[in-house]
C-alpha cells in the first residue's frame, strides 16, 4: 500500500508489495526491495539501495549526501541488505570516491539515532544499540554488537562477533570474538555467550579463549604472541584472528591488565 501522502519521484524503483507510509519522500535514484516497509517522515535520498523485507522508521533518512568536506557531488551509493531494520531516526549516508557506497548487511537491527557515516561497511547479523555513531569508513564484522551510545573513530575495523560496552569510545581496532569494555577500551574477555548462542563449541570457544591469554594476558609484545599462536593447531577462528591482527591500520585495543 502506498499512500497518495507519500512523495515519490516517478524514477524510483519499488518493488512489490512494499508499503510507503503518509509524507514518507522517495527520490529518483532509488531502489526498495520487495515486501519493505517505509515509515512516515521517512526521507529515501539518490543513491540509496533497500533490500528486501525491510522497516524503515519514522524520521530515518538514508542515503543523504556525506558530512565529508572531501566529497564533490560524486555518484555514490548506500546499499542496506535484505530483513534490515532501520529504526527511528536513524541516518545513514552514502559513500565518496573512497569507496564509492556505505553498506549495511542483511538481518542487521540499527536502532534508534544512530549514525552510519559515508564508507562504512556493517556486515550481516550486526546490532548497533540506540545511539551509536560510526564515523567514516569504518568496517564492523558479521554479528557484531554495539551498544548504547558507542562512539567509533574513523577507519576502526571492528571483528566478527564482536560486543562492545555501551558508552565506550572505540578508538583502535577490536578483533574479532572478544568483548570490549572501560575507558580506555581494553579486552575483557571472550564473548563466549554470543559465540554459544551462535552454535560455536566449547572447544571451539576453549581456543579461542587461549589465544587471547596468550595475546592480551601473557606480557608478550603482539609480535612474540602471534609467533606461539601460529604454533597451534590450526583452525578456522586461529586464521581469522590473525588475519584481523596482521591486518589491523590503528592498531589494537589492549588488555585490561596491561599497564
Amino acid at each position: 500500500m502506498i499512500s497518495n501522502l507519500a512523495y515519490i519521484h516517478p524514477d524510483a524503483k519499488i518493488g512489490n508489495n512494499v508499503t510507503v507510509e503518509p509524507f514518507a519522500s522517495i527520490y529518483g535514484d532509488v531502489v526498495i526491495g520487495d515486501d519493505s516497509w517505509i515509515g512516515p517522515n521517512s526521507v529515501i535520498m539518490d543513491g540509496a539501495r533497500i533490500g528486501k523485507n525491510c522497516r524503515i522508521f519514522p524520521a530515518a533518512v538514508v542515503s543523504a549526501i556525506p558530512q565529508d568536506l572531501k566529497f564533490n557531488g560524486e555518484i555514490t551509493t548506500a546499499e542496506i541488505g535484505n530483513n534490515t531494520t532501520i529504526r527511528e531516526a536513524v541516518t545513514i549516508n552514502r559513500g565518496t570516491v573512497a569507496k564509492g557506497k556505505t553498506v549495511v548487511g542483511n538481518n542487521c537491527l540499527i536502532m534508534a539515532y544512530s549514525h552510519i557515516a559515508h564508507d562504512c561497511v556493517v556486515g550481516n547479523s550486526c546490532i548497533l544499540v540506540n545511539n551509536s555513531q560510526l564515523a567514516g569508513e569504518v568496517v564492523v564484522d558479521d554479528f557484531a554488537i554495539l551498544s548504547g551510545s558507542v562512539l567509533v573513530h574513523q577507519f576502526v575495523k571492528i571483528g566478527a562477533h564482536v560486543m562492545v560496552s555501551g558508552g565506550t569510545k572505540v578508538r583502535q581496532d577490536v578483533p574479532p570474538f572478544v568483548t570490549a569494555a572501560h575507558d580506555p577500551l581494553a579486552y575483557v574477555g571472550v564473548n563466549s555467550i554470543g559465540l554459544r548462542r551462535r552454535g560455536f563449541s566449547n572447544e571451539q570457544i576453549h581456543l579461542i579463549q587461549d589465544v587471547y591469554r596468550i595475546m592480551f594476558q601473557s606480557k608478550l609484545n603482539l609480535s612474540n604472541a602471534i609467533d606461539k599462536i601460529k604454533q597451534f593447531p590450526d583452525s578456522d577462528e586461529i586464521q581469522k584472528i590473525l588475519h584481523f591482527v596482521q591486518n589491523s591500520d590503528r592498531g589494537l585495543i589492549k588488555g585490561y591488565n596491561i599497564k
